[in-house]
This record gives C-alpha cells, structure tokens and sequence, in this order.
C-alpha cells in the first residue's frame, strides 16, 4: 500500500511540475501576442506572421472566374486548337475563328432573354408589393417608395444567395431605371411619366400598365389597388403561361440537343474503333467534302429546329 501510495503522489508531483512548467514557457508568448494585438496593433504582428498564398489564389480564381464569365465565346478557340493539334490541320483554327462572333452573339441573346424574363418578374412583385401597401392604408406615392426600398433591400441580398451572380435588379426592382420612379416619388414629380419611361427598357413593359392605372387613379379618382390588382393577376397568368409553355417545349429542345450531338458522338466512336475519323475529315479530298456538306446539314438542322422551338414560345 505504501509503495502504491508513493507511486500515485510521485504521478500527481510530475503531473504539477509539468503543468508549471507549461505556464511559465507559454506565459510570454501570451503575452506577446496581446501587446501585438492591442498595444503595437497589427502593423507588427502582420510582419511577424507568415505569409499564407490561399488568400492570392482566391483573388486569382475569382478574376479568372469573371474573365471567363465575361468572356465565354472565346473558349471556341481551346476547342479549336485541341482538334488542331490532335487532326494535325488549320482547318478548326479556322472554324474556331468564325464560330467566335456567332457564338457571341446567340449569348447575347440568350441573356437579352434572361433579362426581359427577370425584368417581368421584377415588375410583377413590385406590383404585388404595392397592392399589399395600399391596403395597408399608405399613400401611392409612399406606397411606392416602401415596395421600391423592400426591392433594393432584397436586390442587396440575392448577390450573396446566387452566388455573387449578375441579375437586372442590382439596386433594386427596377435596376438602372429605379432612381427617375424614386426621385419622381419622393419630390412629388410626375410618377406615371416617370413610369412610362422605365417602361421602356428591357422588360419592364408592364410599367406602362401600371403608369395607366396611376393615371387613371389620380384623374378619374378610381381606386389605385383595385387596378394594380388586375394588373398583378394578368403579369402572373403571363408568367405561368411561359412557364408552363417552356415545360412543354423541353422535350422538343433535349430532342434538338441530341441530334445536335450525335456526329460528335459519331466521330468519338470512330476513334474507339480505330478509324481514325479526323485525318479522314481533313486531309482526305471525300472527307472534306463530307464534312462540309456535314457541316452545312447540321447549321441548318439546328437552325430549323431552332426556329420551330421558338416559334413555340413566342406569346
């Protein structure tokens, strides 16, 4: 017993002088450390820290990041240049050069569309928003004001939500058209033309609609919710016809997709197999001509199929 006792006294005196000793080594550095923080500030514990590169290459992937994204037509040209080297020819240079500024622009349209569809939603919730204001018993005018603000509130927002992605509401509901429908608001200007000029831009027609029952409202001594309220109700049957109509139309453009696909997924079984397709393409008088009639049959095709799909969207 006395021997176990001796043990156990000897393990808690160790246990001590090891807990000292670890006080009084890593007192200093405690105390460094808060008189760089709050005594000489972070001027000196900056240079006394290593440099760690993680924040350089973030900042170095979030500026390729926005090059790529305000550049995609030029990723043509990698494409081009990997089947330039792999078919040993200046024919997808070529191609790669011309099919930069077509790409270009059928992004361009694609986000014009992106944007006249946002622009719609924006002005449909601005719509309800007001409808809710004025039968809470506020003012048009600061009834405006309020839908606007809780609009510039949640455009403050959705950057973070989206992923810091772009939208048409950046500053608010209406975006760049928001500060003239403001000022004409707050200053007591005249707020159906101010909205009869936003109206104008891309998508947001329904501000004409809008501008027409405040008009009439201020005129004629009609009940402004009443009007906005028809309003919001036709804005909304819109938007649920063009999304119901885009469910309908998706088969149509997966159908569009895959025929697109299929010679590039030709061309990659002919290369398991071991015919070699690309130096058949282009270095071969029949595969040349194949190609581009190939070439022109597929432009076409897409072009077609293209035109019908939209044909079926528009109103």
């Amino acid at each position: 017993m006395t021997g176990v006792s001796w043990a156990y006294e000897a393990h808690a005196a160790a246990l001590c002088a090891g807990a000292a000793a670890w006080l009084v080594v890593m007192r200093e550095p405690g105390a460094r450390r808060a008189r760089l923080l709050f005594a000489h500030g972070a001027a000196e514990l900056d240079q006394r820290l290593p440099r760690r590169p993680w924040p350089v290459l973030l900042k170095a992937r979030d500026a390729t990041r926005e090059w790529a994204g305000a550049r995609r037509e030029w990723w043509c040209v990698p494409v081009a240049v990997l089947l330039a080297l792999l078919g040993a020819s200046v024919l997808p240079l070529i191609v790669g050069a011309v099919a930069v500024p077509l790409v270009r622009r059928w992004l361009r349209r694609r986000d014009q569309r992106r944007e006249r569809e946002r622009g719609a939603d924006a002005v449909t919730a601005l719509c309800g928003a007001m409808v809710g204001e004025l039968r809470a018993g506020r003012e048009p005018g600061q009834a405006l004001l309020t839908a606007l603000d809780v609009g510039s509130a949640e455009a403050g927002d959705r950057p973070a939500r989206e992923g810091a992605g772009r939208t048409s509401s950046q500053g608010g509901w209406l975006g760049d058209a928001e500060a003239a429908v403001l000022a004409a608001a707050r200053f007591g200007g005249d707020v159906p033309a101010a909205l009869r000029q936003a109206s104008e831009r891309t998508g947001l027609g329904g501000l004409a609609g809008m501008a027409a029952c405040w008009r009439v409202a201020v005129d004629g001594g009609a009940g402004l919710a009443s009007g906005l309220d028809r309003l919001d109700t036709a804005l909304r049957a819109e938007r649920r016809r063009r999304d119901e109509l885009r469910a309908q139309l998706a088969g149509a453009w997966s159908t569009v997709v895959v025929l697109a696909l299929l010679p590039v997924a030709g061309l990659g079984l002919g290369a398991a197999l071991g015919a070699d397709p690309l130096r058949v393409l282009l270095h071969t008088p029949g595969g040349l001509v194949c190609l581009t009639v190939g070439g022109m049959l597929e432009a076409a095709g897409l072009y077609w199929a293209c035109r019908i799909v939209r044909a079926g969207e528009a109103p």
